[in-house]
Formats: structure tokens, sequence, C-alpha cells
């Protein structure tokens, strides 16, 4: 019998242990730290090449809701569809399209703000159309007004998940502890969960109007690892935005998986990339 024993494990992600053989194969694999896994024992006849994967034990995973499950761009723009119908906005705007990229560039800018603290979400939820009428001629508050509560009361009701969603939630769920951390509204958050039957899957919701703060400020990840008593070295962050989910994870010493579904290029040191959710069953 052939014995193999491997200790102090440094790299905390995947090993790969390839052996040729054609005896009886012993493996015994120790980590004298909490962080890794710490103790893989095997015993089999190997007459071929064979692979062992040994992947970092979790308990909780973290993850993003909009633009990671949720598919937010294409619910965001049928609910603006509703809308543009609704209020005939072809007769400012000329073209739906037109209409949508204006709104992208004011409401970007005003959560950037928003994400920070420099402005307040009442503020945030009206001055995005606002500025959008405005710069086509229109100074309409109560229009303006209407189509900012009838965003925030549509929006959640659509239920476009990304592909895998909800595959990938009920494999994940029978093995780990889930949560969400989000960024989104309270009242727009919790409805989508329910509404596209994401909910029954997780244990906690933790929103940053709740937590107080934002991604990728530490104290949400903190907040959000503190409530429910999980270990950072058991917990891992997956999102789809490499500043606010990747990298505000990142610096709070979270493991993360950037789901870059759009092939966003970079240079950041993460953890595991994916660019479907289906592939998380490879690495969880």
């Amino acid at each position: 019998m052939l014995n193999f024993r491997i200790e102090n494990i440094l790299n905390p992600y995947i090993y790969n242990i390839y052996i040729i053989c054609n005896e009886f194969i012993s493996i015994h694999i120790i980590s004298k730290t909490n962080n890794f896994l710490t103790l893989y024992d095997s015993h089999f006849r190997c007459n071929k090449l064979k692979n062992i994967k040994i992947v970092k034990q979790y308990k909780n995973i973290y993850f993003d809701l909009d633009r990671t499950l949720w598919d937010f761009e294409s619910n965001s723009k049928e609910t603006f569809k509703d809308i543009f119908d609704k209020y005939n906005l072809i007769d400012i705007f000329g073209d739906f399209d037109i209409f949508l990229e204006s709104y992208k560039k004011h409401n970007d800018r005003l959560w950037k703000l928003y994400r920070v603290g420099q402005i307040k979400k009442s503020l945030l939820r009206y001055k995005r159309f606002s500025l959008t009428l405005e710069e086509f001629g229109i100074k309409n508050d109560d229009l303006a007004q209407k189509i900012a509560d009838d965003y925030i009361t549509i929006s959640p009701t659509k239920k476009q998940l990304f592909p895998g969603a909800h595959e990938t939630l009920k494999y994940l769920n029978s093995k780990y502890n889930l949560y969400i951390i989000t960024n989104g509204f309270n009242e727009v958050q919790f409805v989508k969960m329910e509404n596209s039957n994401l909910d029954q899957y997780f244990d906690k919701v933790f929103t940053s109007e709740n937590a107080g703060v934002q991604k990728p400020n530490k104290k949400i990840f903190e907040y959000a690892l503190n409530s429910v008593n999980a270990k950072k070295c058991e917990s891992i962050m997956i999102g789809d935005d490499l500043e606010v989910d990747i990298r505000g994870a990142k610096k709070y010493g979270l493991d993360q998986v950037f789901f870059n579904v759009v092939g966003c290029e970079h240079n950041e040191d993460i953890t595991y990339e994916i660019d479907s959710l289906k592939k998380l069953q490879e690495i969880l």
C-alpha cells in the first residue's frame, strides 16, 4: 500500500492531486488551521490516472440579488416599456431607447451619490426621473413622481431570473446556509424575492437600509456575518459588481465569486470567477 500525507496546506481553494499507480492508495490530508479542510482520508485501488479534488469547506453563502440572481436589466426594461406606454412618453422622447438611455445616465450618477451617503433615498427615487424629463425640456414634478411610484410598484412584480437560478439555489440550499446582501430598497427587494420564488431558498435577507450602510462598505458584510454568527473563513460572497460586491467582500476578508456574465475584463485577484450560475455547482 502507498501512503500519502499532506500537512499545512497553504492554498485555501482547490487542490488537484494526480496519481498513477497500480496499488492500493491511502491519502491522508491534514490542515492545522481552521480556515481550510481539516481532514481528508481516502482508500482506493488505482490502476490509472487518479484526480482527487479537494475544495475549501464553506458553510455560509452570501448572494447579491440584482444582476446576480434577479435579471435586473431585463425586468427593468420590461417595466419601463409599461411606463412608456402608460404615460405616452413617445411624445416627449420620440423613442423608447432614447428615454431609457437618458434615465440610465441620471440613475447611475445619483446611485453613486446615494451609495456614499451624499443624497437620501427619497431624492434618488424621484430625481432620476425628473432629470430625465428635464433633459428633454419637460418640467413636470407630478409626472416625475407618478413614474417614480409606478417604477417601484411594477418592477418587483417582474420575474425574469438568470438561467439556472432555481436549479443552482436548490442544489446549494441543501448544503449551505444561504443569505442575501443587497443595496436595493426594502419595499422592492422583498417583493422581488417573493414574486420570483427566490425567498424559499434564503435564511435571511440583509439590506443596506437595515444595515445602515451600503456595499462596498465593510460594515454591511460585518453586519451580515455577525447577525448569524458566521465566520469569515466559512463564508463566501457571490455578486456581479466588481467594485461593490467583490472588492467590498475582499476588503472585509471574505472569499468571492465574481458572476461575470457580461465578460468584464479586469486584473483583479478573485477567488473564483464564473459566467453562469450553474458553474457554482462545480466549485461549491
